[in-house]
């Protein structure tokens, strides 16, 4: 008897434990079943970090009845819907860079025609805010010409903004409100940019989509654009974000949420050959804008060089056309009284063709060569007169030329 109670025990015990046993390896592998996707998306902290919130909707159908039997037998269909809440570096960006990115809106003057006054209408673009003491960053473009100015902020309200300076050499415009903003947004260091590292641009393309984010890559850094006024744009954040109309004035912004750059261009087709091209966006780098900004914050302007002269480029075909001397240069027409020119003996019919030894050529055009410059510098420069080589001394004053 008391072996077979023995045995009895035994049983029962290696019953329990098979049983614990079972209930154990279920419930790992329950567990391993969870966390295995999790794993496969967050291998490091870069990873988006995904938190699924699973609700049972019970619908219950009025009758699962078939012909012949009796009503009411319904039977509850139970749906699954989770909600998933995706946080990404670039989800996190947006949230902080969004609420400091405006809509801006110039209101241009009316204008007189043969047939009577014609309004001027608006222009839109974008920007950002800088300084909780309400100084905004956008482009000259933008704001060219308008009587007045409106931001509207992420959150919809609208605030006039007083335009304290702009430079278009450089396409940079700040401007200032007043009252309470929602956020500042911070500068960061465009030297450091890498082709390849990820950018994201906000603003409000065609003026109706605000706070449009559109994500993209650093394509190249130092790109030059002609801008058809005689100068060229230099050293610009090449990017294929997609930016269109609206979006000039708007940040690029890495993944830090640092506005590295201010967007600024787009190229729709390929020089002459006229190709239709995507993807061809264009920033100022921060490292530029900050400079500019600086100083018009300061003094309501941008310290540039002036010379005094009134000038014509000269180019291969136009030297061929006219029979000139030389295939690069400015051609100039007049010096201006009281001029750091006229003092340093230039006079109407020279031909300046290098400015500190830097040959005035396409690559090279004369404003970009005279702002390398800062007012006091004092320049050589090589001029052609009368078929002539002269070397002028002269020193640079703050101005407009």
């Amino acid at each position: 008897m008391f072996w077979k109670r023995l045995l009895y025990v035994l049983f029962v015990v290696v019953v329990a434990a098979g049983a614990g046993l079972a209930g154990a390896l279920a419930g790992g592998i329950s567990v391993y079943r969870v966390l295995q996707p999790q794993a496969r998306l967050s291998p490091n902290a870069a990873a988006p970090q995904v938190q699924v919130n699973p609700k049972v909707v019970v619908v219950t159908p009025e009758s699962t009845a078939q012909p012949g039997q009796q009503a009411g037998n319904s039977n509850p269909v139970k749906i699954e819907v989770n909600t998933v809440n995706v946080e990404t570096a670039i989800t996190q960006t947006v949230e902080k860079v969004g609420p400091s990115v405006v809509t801006v809106v110039s209101n241009l003057p009316t204008q007189s025609s043969p047939f009577g006054l014609i309004s001027g209408g608006e222009a839109s673009g974008s920007g950002v805010i800088i300084s909780d003491k309400g100084y905004i960053l956008t482009n000259q473009h933008v704001i060219d010409g308008a009587d007045s100015i409106q931001i509207v902020l992420a959150n919809g309200a609208q605030m006039p903004a007083q335009l304290v300076g702009s430079d278009q050499f450089s396409d940079i415009a700040v401007l200032k409100v007043d009252g309470a903003l929602p956020a500042a947004a911070v500068l960061g260091n465009s030297d450091a940019l890498k082709p390849g590292e990820t950018v994201i641009a906000i603003g409000s393309p065609l003026g109706d989509f605000k706070n449009t984010v559109t994500v993209g890559v650093v394509s190249a850094t130092g790109r030059t654009l002609d801008t058809g006024n005689g100068y060229l744009m230099e050293g610009l954040i090449q990017t294929d974000a997609a930016i269109n109309h609206g979006n000039s004035g708007g940040p690029l912004v890495d993944l830090a949420g640092q506005v590295i750059g201010i967007n600024t261009a787009i190229l729709r087709s390929a020089g002459s050959s006229g190709d239709v091209v995507e993807g061809l966006g264009f920033a100022i780098p921060a490292n530029t804008v900050q400079v500019i900004a600086a100083q018009i914050i300061q003094s309501g302007r941008v310290a540039r060089p002036y010379l005094g002269v009134r000038w014509q480029a000269i180019t291969p075909q136009e030297a061929s056309m006219y029979g000139l001397p030389v295939q690069w240069g400015i051609y100039v027409s007049r010096v201006l009284a009281g001029s750091p020119a006229l003092s340093a003996g230039v006079q109407a019919g020279d031909i300046i063709t290098h400015i500190d030894g830097v040959e005035l050529d396409d690559q090279h055009p004369y404003t970009n060569v005279l702002f390398s410059h800062v007012p006091g510098d004092t320049v050589t420069l090589t001029i052609n007169r009368n078929g002539k080589t002269l070397q002028l001394k002269v020193k640079l004053v703050e101005g407009n030329s």
